[in-house]
Order: structure tokens, then sequence, then C-alpha cells
């Protein structure tokens, strides 16, 4: 890679699919090098952050629902 690359790839920005499929596999912990390199360039901390505090409530409330419905049907 040159340092043209390295600027053209720092200068792009994630997309909010990209942040949210990053912090979706990291939440598993698979992640490819290829992939965690990119992410690295073009995800900002607080946006990861971001995403990983809603992909925590979503997950949470996920599974409160599906606690409700087992109990519901017992």
């Amino acid at each position: 890679m040159t340092a043209d690359d390295s600027r053209k790839e720092a200068s792009r920005k994630a997309s909010f699919a990209q942040i949210a499929n990053a912090v979706f596999w990291s939440f598993f912990g698979v992640r490819k090098q290829r992939n965690l390199e990119e992410d690295a360039v073009t995800i900002k901390p607080h946006h990861a952050i971001i995403a990983g505090v809603i992909g925590m409530i979503l997950f949470v409330l996920a599974l409160l629902v599906i606690v409700r419905i087992i109990m519901a049907n017992t």
C-alpha cells in the first residue's frame, strides 16, 4: 500500500452499515484481519462506542422479549 492509498483510505468515512457490521461481528469476536485494518482507518472510536451501546441495548431488549414470550406460553 502506498502513501497515497493510505491518505485516500484515511479520508474516507465509514457508512452506518459498515459501522453496524463491524460492531455486529465484534460481538462474536470474529473479524478478518483485512476488515479490521480497514475499519481501524475509517471508523472513528466514538462511532464504534455509540454503535456498540445501541447494539447492546437491542440485544438485551431482544432477550427480554424472548423471555416474556416464553413465560407467557408456560
